[in-house]
């Protein structure tokens, strides 16, 4: 097979680049996020990876596809897969030169037999794991994986200074943290009126850290008034975003129909999500007919307004688009193109927030959340 980097036998489409705030590191726009082909798993006794990309195989010419068609940041964690996202990633980084391709992954949800993920000597074995599994001696962009730091934020302060010595050792470029987010646990076993405010957990945190790279949820679903202020945040601190689940983990592509069940294997997350459930997808796929009617009737049409709505929200942003084959990355990177009108965002925007706001209203009844499934 050709060389992922001898690829000027591919119609690469016209990418933008983007500077990652302070930290000097320049990319195109689109980055591939890498969870989906760590392939099923369980952790902390849920479902937290994906029964559909169990084909390495398959995982690895996308990999390299993605390489092809432009890509050159590659999103993973330590706990996706339990190291099989990293190593997949690893046999790309020995056929493509080093300086060319920004790797990033993320620690702390995976504790193994340490007392807290956080623990920093766990954190250095971890990190020491995730360079070998990747096939080099430094990571461009490592990052804290969530917010929580044990009983009174015990590990908080020693997980950064072991993440300083990171950086200053040269293992790693840039320190990142996720932006307003909950602990999965908590998400699943702790009732909304006693999770606390996460954008006020998310400030005070980012006052102590201080990190490069932010990590944003965002996609045409996220509700302008809950996250403008955080992109607005990062530029104000010019520190680097990178944008995960901007198509809404397939949903807003509008590739899931609501007649069809699909079935999601043992240790696949979305067993917890309801959004995949049947009643959901139809509404969400009311909304994209409504967007369709804009931006045009292709499934090229909705990813791109998706994927534009998105890196509008800061000159500082990439987006990281998953896979779980190589023609979905294809069709990712390929339906970037031009930027659509501004009004065509705008109202893709407003039509799939009311989209969001019905899900809401529906989400204690028609969308109740299944029960997870037994963890092996």
């Amino acid at each position: 097979m050709t060389s992922p980097h001898t690829d000027h036998h591919v119609d690469r489409p016209l990418i933008p680049t983007r500077q990652l705030g302070a930290t000097g590191i320049t990319v195109p726009a689109i980055g591939i996020g890498c969870w989906a082909i760590g392939g099923p798993d369980n952790n902390l006794g849920m479902p937290m990876g994906w029964s559909t990309g169990d084909d390495e195989a398959r995982s690895l010419a996308g990999l390299e596809a993605a390489w092809q068609h432009g890509a050159r940041l590659y999103d993973t964690a330590d706990v996706y897969g339990h190291g099989r996202s990293e190593r997949l990633i690893g046999r790309l980084v020995t056929q493509v030169p080093r300086r060319e391709i920004v790797l990033a992954s993320k620690g702390g949800y995976f504790a193994g037999t340490a007392e807290h993920g956080f623990e920093p000597r766990h954190m250095r074995r971890q990190l020491e794991q995730s360079l070998d599994n990747l096939r080099t001696d430094h990571l461009d962009i490592y990052a804290l994986h969530h917010p929580n730091f044990g009983a009174d934020d015990r590990w908080l302060h020693p997980a950064i200074e072991a993440m300083r010595a990171f950086r200053d050792e040269g293992l790693i470029k840039a320190i990142g943290m996720r932006g307003p987010h909950r602990f999965a646990l908590d998400r699943l076993t702790t009732p909304p009126d006693q999770r606390g405010d996460k954008i006020a957990r998310f400030s005070a945190l980012f006052d102590i850290v201080r990190p490069d790279i932010l990590a944003i949820r965002d996609n045409l679903l996220t509700p302008t008034d809950r996250s403008e202020g955080v992109f607005s945040f990062a530029d104000e601190h010019n520190v680097g975003i990178l944008i995960s689940k901007p198509l809404g983990q397939g949903l807003l592509t509008g590739t899931y129909r609501s007649d069809v069940q699909r079935a999601f294997g043992d240790g696949d997350h979305r067993l917890r999500k309801r959004w995949f459930q049947p009643d959901a997808i139809e509404i969400i796929n009311a909304g994209l007919d409504r967007v369709r009617a804009i931006v045009g009737p292709r499934t090229e049409d909705l990813i791109r307004v998706a994927l534009w709505g998105c890196l509008d929200r800061s000159p500082n942003a990439v987006v990281l688009v998953g896979f779980t084959t190589p023609e979905q990355v294809g069709m990712n990177v390929g339906s970037l193109g031009l930027r659509p009108d501004a009004a065509e965002i705008a109202t893709a925007r407003e039509i799939m927030a009311d989209i969001q706001a019905h899900l809401d209203a529906a989400g204690e009844t028609v969308l109740a959340t299944p029960t997870p499934s037994t963890p092996r």
